[in-house]
């Protein structure tokens, strides 16, 4: 079994580089944020989940993230989510 690590041993990232964020990532990012399963997200956008997953792991690596909430941390922090 893996150890993990606590908070306060996690590195805190900074992005100070502009990332882009397609149209599309944005919709799929702000749906993730509202808790959607990557199936749902398929059927909402007309899409197949194996593009919806495509598109998770995509902005994933762009944001350089390792888990889904680091990726909706991240987002939020470069601006690519936004509270309403």
């Amino acid at each position: 079994m893996q150890k993990v690590a606590s908070p306060s041993q996690v590195k805190k990232t900074t992005h100070n580089t502009r990332i882009l964020v397609t149209s599309r990532e944005r919709e799929i990012l702000e749906m993730i944020s509202l808790g959607f399963s990557s199936d749902e997200i398929a059927n909402d956008l007309f899409l197949s989940s194996e593009t919806v997953r495509t598109h998770r792991k995509s902005l994933l690596q762009k944001l350089r993230a390792r888990n889904t909430a680091q990726l909706i941390r991240i987002a939020f922090e470069i601006g690519a989510l936004k509270l309403d």
